[in-house]
């Protein structure tokens, strides 16, 4: 008999820090907003809502702390010296595009902080996390080290966890985290497929043109290995390069997928119906009930709108009486096309049964949707009794949270606000202060 498991969203608090830098070469939106004013205190309170409004659906909710922002030690290393006054204002002047690096917000997108492989799947019955290393974005590569500490600082338990170090720093291991990995199961503690979506290989001849690939299939065959996946339950697909050149840097912009569900937009990967077969054979073999894969097409879903509103971005979520429902930005709710579409699936007979569009406006205008603001974790009771309570969601640390953002963020933050020492010291003090509140080790905070 399977164990009772649920999926936990742990969701990155925005940090302190989040500015509009431009610095995702391949992301549309965070090009689109470069050098614009963002408000921090904005973003931290809508992501907190989306969390809360999650919880009050019934689900398992959980938070994970923003990195410690920003990072002086990175500026010392490229050269800058005096107090740390002298090396913000000097990198201001002299490099500003690494300052914003140093300043990046970014981890806030937690679906890039880890793959995570549940004990169903693993081999040895336990829980398994690998930290991206992010290797093909600079200021993302600065995470994986604060990632791994916070993430071993919440599942303690070596009996119940397995914690892996981040992939080589190298492009041939480019890893972008559960960004490019969707697991589909019948019950979440049942044994499931897991789906891995890589945009180049070493051998491949089909590669973008204009962006990055990010995913390579090397990482994802590393991390299956590292996971002691059964790679008979195991699909390792190929993201189309016309839609990575189209802005769809990570899969999850053109594909969502839980339990029995796999939404997909037909310009999602290289060889559709063969991932669609080879998906569906091993789905049926493992798991105890049908598959539903929607296909969406260009005529019913432009691919360019696609990204634009980040329709696929949503998470697809199964409610407590068993449905699932889209949580969905508010852009796909005011475009008339990705409105009547979404009615149409919730019609179609399939599982989803109902959406919700919620207003994350300021993750969407840098690049990041509902979905990627959080980190999956399949979690059984005995798992989820085990790892520190102090992060999960409840109305006791929603309010709390929402107090110390009210207190520690700015309302404003633009290009110039980054030379400003003072915002450094706010942010350095506003994560120390969460660190009690969530009742977390400092430690994470000079990994």
């Amino acid at each position: 008999m399977d164990d009772i498991a649920y999926e936990v969203n742990f969701d990155g608090i925005v940090g302190p820090t989040h500015n509009y830098a431009g610095l995702s070469y391949g992301n549309l939106a965070s090009q689109k907003f470069k050098l614009t004013v963002a408000n921090p205190k904005e973003a931290a309170l809508q992501g907190l809502a989306k969390m809360k409004f999650l919880a009050e659906l019934g689900l398992k909710q959980a938070v994970l702390p923003p990195q410690p922002r920003p990072d002086v030690g990175v500026l010392r290393r490229a050269g800058f010296t005096g107090s740390d006054a002298d090396v913000l204002a000097r990198a201001h002047r002299e490099d500003p595009r690494l300052l914003a690096a140093c300043y990046s917000a970014s981890s806030m997108w937690a679906a890039n902080a880890a793959t995570v492989a549940p004990s169903a799947d693993a081999k040895d019955g336990r829980v398994h996390f690998t930290p991206a290393n992010l290797v093909t974005q600079f200021h993302r590569s600065l995470e994986p080290p604060a990632t791994a500490a916070i993430l071993k600082s919440i599942f303690l338990d070596a009996s119940r966890f397995s914690h892996h170090p981040p992939l080589p720093c190298a492009l041939f291991f480019g890893d972008e985290g559960a960004a490019n990995h969707t697991r589909l199961c019948g019950a979440y503690g049942s044994r499931g497929v897991e789906i891995f979506a890589y945009g180049r290989s070493a051998s491949a001849t089909a590669i973008p043109a204009k962006f990055p690939a990010r995913q390579t299939l090397q990482a994802s065959r590393a991390i299956a290995r590292l996971h002691q996946l059964d790679l008979g339950r195991t699909i390792f697909v190929q993201q189309n390069p016309a839609s990575i050149d189209a802005g769809v840097f990570h899969n999850d912009l053109v594909a969502v997928g839980n339990q029995n569900v796999l939404l997909y937009h037909e310009s999602a990967f290289a060889e559709p119906d063969a991932a669609m077969e080879e998906i569906r054979g091993k789905f049926e073999a493992a798991c105890d009930r049908p598959l539903h894969l929607i296909r969406v097409t260009e005529s019913q879903v432009p691919l360019a709108e696609a990204v634009e509103t980040y329709l696929f971005n949503s998470q697809l979520v199964t409610l407590p009486d068993g449905t699932m429902s889209l949580i969905a930005p508010v852009e796909c709710e005011r475009y008339p096309r990705m409105a009547t579409f979404i009615q149409r699936v919730l019609q179609s007979g399939t599982p989803i049964r109902s959406v919700h569009f919620l207003d994350v406006r300021q993750s969407m205008q840098n690049g990041g949707g509902p979905a990627c603001l959080r980190l999956r974790v399949v979690l059984t009771e005995q798992e989820l009794a085990a790892m520190h309570p102090g992060v999960l969601l409840t109305d006791v640390l929603y309010e709390s949270l929402t107090r110390w953002v009210e207190r520690n963020y700015r309302d404003a933050i633009g290009p110039d606000d980054l030379a400003d020492p003072a915002l450094a010291e706010e942010s350095r003090a506003a994560l120390g202060e969460l660190t009690h509140i969530l009742a977390i080790t400092q430690s994470y905070l000079s990994a």
